[in-house]
């Protein structure tokens, strides 16, 4: 869902300057975001936004938005003065924090012509996966403010339902998505985000409710999963892709993902990005959320 910023909303952000945020530990503190929400809160149409915000990423058949936040950026650059900004719509959908005590509150998601092209920093296709998918608990929502877009025209963002790509699926494939019998990618020095899962299933089987279905593409290529279980993970990667829906993300754009109704994903750049300027290339930031202990994202 697109959610534009009323013109009255943006000239008060515009005019809105708000304090450097305190975090907690790794969490964005709560001082930050009560200061941050009694200043917001006097803007006009922004407790309505916010209410729009909340609704497109819990309610039935949602899970994504973009705020469009282009004519504020635009006015005030996509520096401090903007992230303290989406900082303060971040909170008024769970809490910011940083499970990476080594980087800051917002990581930089930069582009490198020589790293794994398959990378959130790469220049290839990243392929539908859930952030964090290791940990005991991931993060409720994954967040991503455009700085810049790719000059030349490519990576597009992709989004798909993974619990509608499962509906299509068999049930002998439903079944092998349930074992625990998947494992990705390293686990250390994070915080907020639980323990290691190692191995773990697919799909939630326990009936806890958690709703994740915890799947990167990627461990289809960099994990020894049995033929079976491989099998099956390729045919929900074939699905995903089947129901993907593609958005280009412009300065200002701000992505929130729900992870427990939505996977993400990136398009790969256009070709010759060795030929852009590291300044000027494709520069996204990303900010985690979790939801208060009680709450429900996925309500």
């Amino acid at each position: 869902m697109l959610i534009d910023i009323p013109s009255k909303l943006e000239a008060a952000l515009i005019d809105c300057s708000l304090p450097p945020w305190q975090l907690d530990g790794a969490f964005l503190a709560d001082l930050t975001v009560e200061e941050y929400r009694a200043k917001l809160a006097a803007a006009p149409q922004f407790q309505e936004t916010a209410t729009a915000l909340r609704h497109a990423l819990t309610k039935e058949g949602g899970g994504y938005a973009v705020l469009r936040l282009g004519n504020v950026a635009k006015a005030l650059g996509t520096g401090t003065r903007l992230r303290r900004l989406v900082t303060g719509f971040a909170a008024e959908v769970a809490v910011p924090f940083s499970p990476f005590p080594r980087w800051p509150l917002w990581k930089d998601i930069g582009v490198k012509v020589d790293k794994d092209p398959g990378k959130s920093s790469g220049i290839g296709y990243n392929a539908f996966h859930m952030d964090l998918v290791n940990a005991t608990l991931p993060p409720d929502f994954t967040t991503l403010l455009c700085v810049r877009p790719d000059p030349l025209g490519g990576g597009l963002s992709i989004l798909s339902d993974p619990h509608a790509a499962i509906a299509r699926l068999s049930e002998h494939s439903r079944a092998l998505l349930a074992k625990s019998a998947y494992h990705y990618g390293t686990f250390f020095d994070l915080f907020g985000v639980g323990k290691e899962y190692k191995p773990f299933p697919i799909l939630n089987s326990s009936g806890s409710g958690d709703g994740f279905v915890r799947f990167t593409a990627k461990m289809l290529e960099r994990s020894e999963l049995a033929p079976a279980h491989a099998d099956a993970a390729k045919e929900l990667a074939r699905e995903l892709v089947r129901g993907q829906v593609s958005l280009m993300l412009q300065s200002g754009d701000y992505l929130v993902v729900n992870q427990r109704r939505f996977l993400h994903g990136r398009e790969a750049l256009h070709s010759g990005q060795e030929t852009v300027p590291d300044s000027d290339r494709r520069l996204l930031l990303q900010l985690f959320l979790r939801a208060p202990a009680g709450d429900s994202p996925a309500a």
